[in-house]
């Protein structure tokens, strides 16, 4: 009883800091500072996941450690920084809406996310239940950071963080998703990241810039 109650607090602590580094992605303007925010967050996802591993005892969920540990704490972050030194796009541009707003616009959907994942905690029976309302505070702030800036790059970094929103929502739930249908995101999210590389490069050889408005120009045309 003392362990299951000492591993619910390590887990809403851990939670906690997903939470409040998703409120620093809003925040942050440096492309090179959201994707080392976007590797802590993969760090506290592997911890997470190893928590409810070693509780549960399901040996599928030290695997989706190990791979959170590889793809998101290693891979993805080498590739994007890697790729932002080549484009030259270290910095963001300006948001669409200015910080302080879209910080007011993060806690109005954090109580949001609350109050809908209340029903959802009650039916729960899983030691991580307490934290899916910040899973799902999570992916609407990553959701939030998408939609309020310019950078093609900083849209992608806010669909990765989505992502892990979605991933902790799913061990916060059910002890995480099949390891097939895990395997299969992780390499979706690598081709994609691929994908979105060659894209930017294009629109930067196109329009010197990776600014989404003047995608604009070429409806227009």
């Amino acid at each position: 009883m003392l362990k299951s109650q000492l591993l619910a607090q390590l887990l809403k602590l851990l939670a906690s800091g997903l939470l409040l580094i998703s409120f620093a992605m809003l925040s942050r303007r440096r492309t090179q500072r959201l994707i080392t925010l976007f590797a802590w967050q993969g760090a506290i996802l592997f911890l997470s996941t190893s928590l409810v591993a070693w509780d549960a005892g399901l040996t599928e969920l030290w695997y989706s450690a190990a791979l959170t540990l590889l793809l998101k704490v290693m891979a993805l972050p080498w590739i994007l920084h890697r790729l932002i030194q080549k484009l030259g796009a270290q910095w963001d541009s300006e948001p669409l809406v200015n910080i302080p707003v879209t910080m007011l616009v993060g806690l109005v959907l954090v109580i949001f996310a609350f109050g809908l994942a209340q029903p959802i905690s009650m039916m729960a029976t899983t030691i991580t239940r307490h934290t899916i309302g910040i899973a799902l505070a999570v992916i609407l702030l990553a959701f939030l950071m998408m939609i309020t800036r310019r950078k093609a790059i900083t849209q992608v970094i806010g669909f990765l963080a989505m992502e892990n929103g979605l991933f902790f929502a799913a061990t916060s739930a059910t002890y995480g998703m099949p390891m097939v249908i895990e395997l299969g995101i992780a390499l979706d999210l690598l081709v994609a990241v691929f994908i979105l590389g060659i894209f930017f490069f294009q629109i930067r050889e196109q329009f010197d810039s990776l600014d989404l408005h003047h995608l604009e120009s070429l409806r227009e045309e």
